[in-house]
């Protein structure tokens, strides 16, 4: 299942070819961090604090309740609790300005070069093979957009060790290695250019490590579960591999000055971004998932419709189905709808991008229900007239300013 991000890259483009996936398997170092080490080690290393925020993960489902009773906790509040210590990071940073873009130490011109080029490489890859988002991105400082394309990058490559044409090389174990690997990243230790461009960003902006976690553990998700038995379950998947993006972007992407929202409420907006993509790409893809055996659909409401995996893999489109996608498609919206909300609390600079990203995945729910609901044979996807009748339309929302309190829901 493809992570529901504003852009499509290859691992052969991003990675350089089974090297990459490589050095995942066997845990070996493929770059020399020792160049960069002027460039990642900063401010915050001298004094003493490392700034690796250890959240707590969402994995942990059960919580005491005053009588001292155990309650399981639904996926939603695990997920929100993790937007709450994510604005609580970003908030305590902005009451320093000196610490919210530390500066580096002074690197030596050489190094200063190669980290130049590595944020060229992501640049490219971006360029490549998210052009509407790309363009987007170049509204923003020089500083945002070259980090949105670092975490844009990471994200790709995480994706397609289990995604891409290299899967069926990817064991639990690489996924542990490529989190150690993380690890090194956020310490100023990567192992190749890329990584050196993202360990240069979370240097400079207030971005915590749990979102990456996440992600991964959306990997791994991936690997032993191909069955969700109700929304909750797959809620929880759909952070791990969508949502977590909103969590990792919004410190790059700035809140407007101007902005009378909480910051919970513009997280927990970029939350829903990512939800309302991957369930967009869920119900764009279920025929292609099913021929892999998947099923990413809440089987309780399934049953409940009258359908059954069965009736999935014989991809015939009936009433029932027609009823159950009508649902689907409903709850997507919503969540669609509680984004675009935040994003007009977005910095101005920033908005155009993931307005068209927005926009865009939007409609590939209307071109599901044009395709009288058949996602099995037919795949769903916007055509370049209303992509490009969407980009000024995108813009055009971009320009309109906060204009009222965003409430933060939970």
């Amino acid at each position: 299942m493809s992570v529901a991000l504003l852009w499509v890259v290859s691992p052969c483009e991003v990675s350089n070819g089974t090297g990459f996936l490589d050095s995942i398997r066997e845990g070996n170092r493929v770059f020399d961090s020792s160049r960069y080490r002027n460039l990642v080690c900063n401010e915050r290393i001298k004094k003493g604090v490392k700034q690796r925020w250890n959240f707590g993960s969402v994995r942990s489902a059960m919580v005491a309740t005053p009588a001292g009773e155990i309650a399981t906790m639904t996926s939603e509040q695990k997920v929100y609790d993790v937007v709450l210590k994510q604005a609580a990071l970003v908030k305590r940073q902005l009451r320093s300005t000196d610490d919210l873009e530390v500066k580096p130490e002074i690197p030596l011109p050489r190094n200063l070069s190669l980290l130049s080029e590595a944020y060229d490489r992501c640049s490219e890859v971006c360029a490549e093979y998210a052009k509407t988002f790309y363009l987007g991105t170049m509204l923003m400082t020089p500083e945002r957009r070259r980090a949105i394309w670092a975490i844009y990058v990471w994200c790709r490559r995480t994706d397609e060790l289990v995604d891409g044409p290299n899967a069926s090389h990817i064991t639990p174990q690489a996924l542990d290695r490529w989190e150690d690997r993380l690890e090194d990243v956020f310490s100023g230790r990567p192992f190749d250019m890329l990584d050196a461009a993202l360990s240069d960003t979370v240097s400079r902006f207030p971005v915590d490590i749990q979102p990456f976690r996440d992600m991964i553990e959306g990997m791994r998700m991936d690997l032993r579960k191909s069955r969700y038995r109700n929304f909750d379950e797959l809620y929880l998947y759909c952070y791990y591999v969508a949502g977590t993006v909103g969590l990792m972007s919004v410190p790059i992407m700035g809140i407007a000055p101007e902005s009378k929202a909480t910051t919970e409420s513009v997280y927990n907006a970029a939350l829903a971004l990512g939800i309302a993509n991957q369930l967009t790409n869920i119900l764009r893809d279920v025929g292609e998932d099913a021929r892999r055996g998947r099923v990413y659909l809440p089987q309780d409401e399934l049953a409940q419709a009258g359908l059954s995996d069965d009736d999935i893999f014989a991809g015939k489109v009936t009433d029932k189905w027609r009823s159950f996608m009508k649902k689907q498609i409903q709850r997507a919206r919503k969540f669609f709808d509680e984004a675009e909300e935040g994003v007009t609390q977005l910095s101005s600079a920033s908005r155009w991008p993931v307005w068209a990203s927005l926009l865009l995945y939007r409609q590939i729910l209307d071109e599901i229900e044009a395709n009288d609901y058949n996602n099995f044979t037919k795949r769903a996807y916007v055509s370049k007239p209303k992509k490009l009748i969407s980009l000024p339309i995108a813009y055009a929302k971009s320009l309109v300013p906060p204009t009222r309190t965003l409430v933060s829901s939970s």
